[in-house]
């Protein structure tokens, strides 16, 4: 048994670290369009759609409607992203890790040779394409954060880090972009992308579960070819045991073993029941959350959809300088992989640590999930003022700010439902947010239109009222500090009370 032992630890450090490069090289190069957008303008891609405009001196040209066509394929790309991620959580809670990795595989290799094999006069191939790449990179990532799972004591900080690994694969069209510059082709770069889905497709069949990986974890536990000397458990099993301790150690203090609306604040209490999608979805912990993401999500989506056109105003049109800070941006995508776990790790900073009296680890968890709520929206009001000043040096704290406010975003997104959520409803509750957001986040195409049109090209007004919108996002963390000290507040009051009663009795 030692021996099987030693061989299923080494197995989770593999599934561990491959994951860990899946989401750094592939799940998330879709937002390193900007860098994409540069090579394809190159390309003569929608080229057609700029206009001569005659000057006093000479003639100029006019590209607006190009930018607004490249923004048109990362609006509709960003928008199926997450919308889609209700489908995809619940094909991935019905289904398990198996099916939803070869859809998604699928689609990232459709996306990868789509690209591939388009042209100047196949421009539109760019609409399919870039969706294609963009949901089947999520969907990697989504049957990926499941493995923190796995090292139960670092989980947030596997999540967080996963994310932020995504984040830093935009940097993967950074470097397409340096290799188009010494001559190689965008056609041949793609063709090498597609054949890498090889590698994804080995890893569903030896480094993944069929199903889904529980939490907590049971002793045993190992997945993948010759699993049968191990044990394979459902997670809905394991859920409701956690969740019928849970609520058993809580009845006689009177506490929620979750955050549910008012209306449903007993369904949990029933017989150790799990609580309901519906409890969860209508509970304010998930309005305020998708608050928080839906307004951040806008503000990253926007900057980085008119990052080329704004880097042009403000350097005068000079494409070298442009090229310049486009790298610039590109590089500081990379950082995001760093980034991420600093949240994880503040998530996380209470393991080890003796609870206080009564306390339980959800809440522990919740508690320390407050901080990081709080510091990712710092962060993104700092960006976005910085984004609306039109210096162009201060772009280079902008892109700094920017990489570490996504990675802390999307990592503590995955991470707070993790935590205040049964794990039974993760995949749906986190594809109903992102989906949600993603409607939202279609704001984004008419307030670029707004910036060309009636603003003259000049999005310091748009600028201005998302930074007004983003003083929403602090309510989320208050919201959970605020939860957090009513409960510590009600087992002082039922310790006290345990401490009167003893006393009567004597």
């Amino acid at each position: 048994m030692q021996g099987h032992e030693v061989a299923t630890r080494l197995r989770y450090r593999l599934t561990l670290a491959s994951g860990m490069l899946e989401c750094l090289c592939f799940a998330g190069v879709v937002f390193g369009f900007a860098s994409l957008m540069f090579v394809l303008k190159e390309d003569g891609y929608f080229s057609e759609l700029c206009t001569t405009v005659p000057g006093t001196n000479d003639t100029g040209t006019d590209c607006s409607k190009q930018d607004e066509q490249f923004s048109l394929v990362f609006t509709i790309a960003s928008f199926l992203n997450n919308f889609l991620n209700l489908v995809n959580g619940y094909l991935f809670d019905r289904f398990g890790t198996m099916v939803t990795r070869l859809l998604g595989i699928g689609l990232y290799t459709t996306g990868t040779l789509l690209v591939a094999f388009s042209s100047e006069a196949f421009s539109e191939l760019l609409f399919p394409a870039l969706s294609c790449i963009a949901v089947g990179g999520i969907l990697l990532l989504l049957t990926n954060m499941q493995v923190g799972n796995l090292f139960a004591a670092h989980r947030s900080t596997i999540i967080t880090l996963y994310n932020g690994a995504f984040d830093s694969s935009s940097t993967v069209f950074l470097i397409f972009k340096l290799l188009y510059e010494q001559g190689i082709s965008l056609r041949t770069s793609f063709l090498v992308l597609s054949f890498c889905s090889i590698i994804h497709l080995l890893r569903t069949f030896l480094l993944m579960p069929r199903t889904h990986i529980p939490y907590p974890l049971p002793q045993y536990y190992t997945y993948g070819p010759s699993c049968g000397q191990g044990n394979t458990y459902n997670v809905e099993q394991f859920e409701r045991i956690r969740e019928g301790a849970m609520a058993a150690s809580q009845e006689s203090s009177g506490r929620d073993s979750i955050p549910l609306a008012p209306e449903d604040g007993t369904e949990a209490q029933d017989s150790g029941k799990v609580a309901s999608f519906r409890s969860c979805v209508l509970s304010w912990f998930f309005l305020w959350h998708l608050v928080w993401l839906s307004v951040m999500q806008l503000r990253h989506y926007l900057f980085i959809g008119t990052l080329n056109p704004m880097l042009n105003r403000l350097a005068d049109y000079d494409s070298s300088l442009v090229s310049q800070y486009i790298n610039a941006f590109a590089m500081t995508q990379l950082c995001g992989v760093l980034c991420a776990p600093w949240n994880g790790l503040i998530m996380d900073r209470h393991k080890g640590k003796p609870l206080a009296p009564g306390e339980t680890e959800w809440e522990a968890d919740l508690r320390s999930s407050s901080l990081s709520l709080f510091l990712t929206s710092l962060q993104c009001l700092l960006f976005s003022v910085c984004a609306s000043v039109p210096l162009l040096p201060l772009q280079y704290l902008t892109f700094v700010l920017q990489v570490l406010n996504r990675s802390f975003l999307y990592g503590g997104n995955a991470a707070f439902i993790n935590i205040a959520f049964p794990a039974c409803h993760f995949g749906k509750l986190y594809g109903m947010v992102m989906s949600i957001s993603a409607v939202f986040s279609l704001l984004q195409y008419p307030c670029f239109a707004l910036v060309k049109g009636a603003l003259g090209g000049d999005p310091f007004y748009v600028d201005i009222a998302l930074t007004l919108l983003t003083l929403l996002v602090f309510i989320h963390p208050v919201y959970v500090f605020i939860h957090c000290r009513k409960l510590a507040q009600q087992r002082e009051e039922s310790a006290q009370t345990g401490t009167k009663m003893a006393e009567a009795k004597l």
